[in-house]
């Protein structure tokens, strides 16, 4: 589809004011239609939820888009035909991503290759080799660009490989691989969803690995601890319906814990690329793996939620994380009017959301 300049300026001021998310980005345009329309309405729901409310000053958003082009980058929305068909799907998708390179990469069936950033000799030439041999059979190798598993993932692929960076599209890091994120913008793919010039923040890499996780049809975890952003990753893939596999390692060695733990919570084991091939090769929606959390039960249309008036749902809530699922079930409330109750509350800044789809009041 081809945007309009109102309309695409509107949908970055949008994602960049207060208090909105993926979630709450989507359920904007899907009840009023457009981003022009969206932004008129927050300082109305805002006051609904509780709080005044101004949007994202322009001048900041011509700062954003100036520095975009300065960086060589462009914007890809998510309506637009050029959007990873699998990103796509997960709820919290990127309404809005920059990127340099060659997006076709996006269109190739895509694998994650994660793991420890201290990673071993062994694992970091098992991770080089798994990513030539899976390149070479038809597939793109996403990762993170972090030090160990990741970049030898992109290395061993390259140029079939995207880097999903945790900064803005022109800040490299880590600063060791700044040459090899330039390589990957020049021949391969490299994606950002924080703003140009945003240095990253403890914050950004789980919204990063969500990245990496929604662009593969799976995940593998070569080599990692068990508590890592590598398993992380896993999670987050295992909860979006994709393979999560491992390659199992020794019980002694911690960097393995991780993988070893994967496995046996129902990740896919691993020991040969060709493993990796044939299960996303006939991977159809359904994976093997069981290294993951059931999706929610209920669902609304569009139509009802343009329609919808909120739900009161807000004495339901504390600051311990619940899911909407249970919100829905326990209010007798429409799937829709809760969903705009949250909405109001989470543009009035009194409400966070959680991964696999659960809500708390603002702490």
């Amino acid at each position: 589809m081809t945007l309009s300049q109102e309309e695409a300026f509107a949908r970055i001021r949008l994602l960049r004011s207060p208090n909105i998310g993926p979630v709450s980005y989507a359920q904007l345009l899907t009840r009023f239609g457009d981003a022009v329309s969206a932004i008129a309405a927050l300082p109305d729901l805002a006051q609904r939820g509780g709080r005044a409310y101004r949007a994202a000053p322009v001048d900041r958003i011509e700062r954003e888009i100036e520095a975009v082009r300065r960086a060589g980058a462009k914007y890809l929305f998510h309506d637009q035909p050029d959007y990873p068909a699998l990103l796509a799907e997960l709820e919290s998708a990127p309404p809005i991503l920059t990127w340099r390179g060659d997006l076709p990469h996006a269109s190739r069936p895509c694998v994650a290759m994660v793991g420890a950033r201290n990673a071993s000799a062994a694992a970091v030439k098992l991770a080089r080799d798994f990513a030539a041999v899976l390149a070479g059979e038809g597939f793109t190798v996403v990762s993170g660009l972090a030090r160990g598993i990741d970049g030898a993932a992109h290395e061993g692929a390259f140029p079939h490989t995207i880097g999903v960076i945790a900064s803005g599209i022109d800040i490299a890091y880590p600063p060791q691989h700044a040459d090899l994120q330039e390589r990957i913008a020049g021949e391969g793919l490299l994606l950002a969803e924080q703003p140009p010039g945003t240095e990253p923040r403890g914050s950004h890499f789980p919204s990063r690995n969500r990245i990496i996780a929604g662009l593969a049809g799976g995940t593998l975890v070569v080599e990692a601890a068990v508590k890592s952003g590598s398993l992380i990753t896993a999670r987050l893939a295992g909860e979006a319906g994709r393979e999560v596999m491992a390659i199992p390692g020794s019980p002694l060695e911690a960097r393995s814990h991780g993988c070893n733990h994967l496995i046996r919570e129902g990740a896919v084991l691993v020991q040969e690329p060709g493993d990796v091939v044939e299960l996303l090769s006939t991977f159809d929606g359904s994976p093997r793996s069981t290294f993951r959390e059931a999706s929610s039960t209920f669902d609304w249309t569009p139509d009802e939620f343009a329609d919808a008036e909120p739900a009161d749902v807000e004495s339901l809530l504390t600051t311990a994380p619940v899911a909407v699922d249970e919100l829905i079930r326990q209010s007798g409330e429409s799937a829709a009017a809760v969903q705009l109750a949250l909405l109001e509350l989470e543009i009035a800044g009194r409400l966070e959301r959680h991964a696999a789809g659960r809500v708390s009041l603002a702490s």
